[in-house]
């Protein structure tokens, strides 16, 4: 493997104190393009796991000094190593090793020697589910306030059982229903597509979908995981397939397809419901860590006080706006607001009352502009407005009624004290030919400009440039 296909390739630890195993394994997986680091014993497997952490664990149960069952509680109980996806391999495959090893936090249990295509189906799943959930360190995640609170009750959860029919979703429904406490709902495959349809966008659908297969048609469990798979309503859900669809080659495939995890017929309510309850909780583990994610997007491109994009969105937007004025051959506008004496209501009142005033302000800013328009904070008091389509009749008619606004009705602070604020607006308008003439930076600057010259010739008004005709 050369250089470049080493660096970017998964790190995969294989734990065994056999040491045929461990050649075995490391040839399929380095032939797969893995790097691959060996452990005999429970002890190294631990240390390695410190100083090099790796991103997936195959983890034999039967070692000689320390319990394979032991080292994964070890694993689980360690913040720093927690998440890493641990497939554990058994040489006797009896039901109870394999529930102790779930119950452990196994992620999936196969029995030595595995089938070699459904281990490299379920290692791909497994790295993918750990990629997608892959997010900043905890340190850096409490540096920017997005930690992850401490545990809190986890309401019931909706698990759908989709079957073939009514009657054998029934049975697995009664031999869940006393070792769950969630909410089991039985559906066939017609209607759980239904439900789709009829609740998108909603946040009723079911976090974790069953879907046993009969065998008389595992194609169509497998169509059924794709679409689940690729619905936007659906495709965080976690779904697993139980029955002929979940051995052997078939499974191989329902890893590929997206399914959380798989397994053949046969499986025991006992470990039915291990394997359910680790999904469920993999499942909201990665929801929090998607919508923190989401939230520091979100405050990265907005202003924290008003709610307006920041400086750092507008650039870019103003960019494509121009681009997409060129293309159309139409004007666009851009406008600087700044409040006129701001730093007076500070000084008077205070910064409670001066953030107070600013908010007030965006909203009346934002009520007066399109959906289409793009407003941000960009200073203290100071705002940016980019008017896409807009030529400068529209642009001089929108800019007057800013003022307006912002001087017809005085803005009422907490103290019960109303305060006139009026602000100045500085227009640019880059004609049909776009911004050629002053480019994008230009553009701005002849705004400035134009602000300037309002603050100079008395504020509470509006002065404009035109860049092209």
């Amino acid at each position: 493997m050369d250089k470049t296909a080493r660096k970017m390739s998964a790190r995969i630890l294989i734990v065994d104190d056999v040491a045929s195993n461990r050649i075995v394994q490391q040839a399929r997986l380095s032939a797969a393009f893995y790097e691959v680091t060996l452990a005999q014993d429970g002890a190294t497997c631990l240390a390695m796991v410190q100083d090099h952490r790796p991103d997936l664990i195959l983890l034999d149960l039967g070692l000689p000094d320390i319990s394979g069952l032991e080292v994964l509680q070890r694993l689980r109980r360690d913040p720093a190593c927690g998440d890493i996806p641990v497939i554990a391999l058994t040489a006797t495959g009896t039901a109870a090793e394999r529930l102790a090893a779930f119950a452990a936090g196994a992620d999936d249990v196969m029995e030595q020697p595995a089938n070699e295509r459904v281990l490299l189906a379920r290692l791909r799943n497994l790295l993918r589910l750990k990629a997608e959930s892959d997010f900043p360190a905890p340190d850096a995640l409490a540096m920017a306030g997005l930690a992850e609170a401490s545990a809190v009750f986890e309401p019931q959860a909706t698990i759908a059982l989709v079957t073939p029919q009514h009657q054998t979703g029934e049975t697995l429904r009664e031999a869940l229903a006393g070792r769950l406490r969630d909410r089991l709902v039985v559906l066939s495959r017609g209607e759980a597509l239904a439900e789709i349809a009829r609740r998108a966008g909603r946040d009723t659908l079911p976090e974790v979908y069953v879907l046993e297969d009969d065998g008389r048609n595992p194609s169509a469990t497998l169509r059924l995981l794709s679409e689940l798979k690729s619905h936007q309503a659906t495709r965080h859900a976690a779904v697993c397939v139980v029955g002929p669809a979940g051995a052997g080659d078939e499974a191989a495939m329902a890893f590929d397809l997206g399914a959380d995890d798989a397994m053949g017929p046969g499986v025991s309510a006992e470990e039915l419901v291990l394997r359910t309850r680790g999904l469920l909780r993999r499942k909201r583990h990665s929801d929090r860590q998607r919508a923190r994610m989401q939230d520091g997007l979100r405050l990265a491109m907005r202003d924290p006080l008003t709610g307006l994009y920041n400086r750092r969105f507008a650039a870019p937007q103003l960019t494509a706006v121009a681009e997409r004025a060129r293309a159309e051959g139409a004007p666009f506008a851009v406008m600087v607001m700044d409040l006129d004496r701001f730093k007076q209501v500070n000084d008077l009142y205070g910064h409670a009352a001066g953030d107070q005033v600013l908010i007030e302000v965006a909203r009346r800013l934002t009520a007066n502009l399109r959906d289409t328009d793009v407003l941000a904070r960009i200073g203290g008091e100071e705002f940016l407005a980019i008017l896409p389509r807009t030529g400068m009749p529209m642009a001089r008619a929108v800019a007057e009624r800013l003022c307006h606004v912002m001087d017809d009705e005085p803005i009422r602070i907490d103290s019960g004290e109303a305060l006139r604020v009026t602000v100045s607006i500085g227009v640019a308008v880059a004609g049909t030919a776009g911004p050629d003439s002053f480019g994008i930076e230009g553009l701005v600057e002849q705004a400035d400009l134009a602000l300037l010259e309002s603050k100079g010739a008395g504020r509470n008004q509006v002065t404009f440039r035109l860049s092209a005709a």
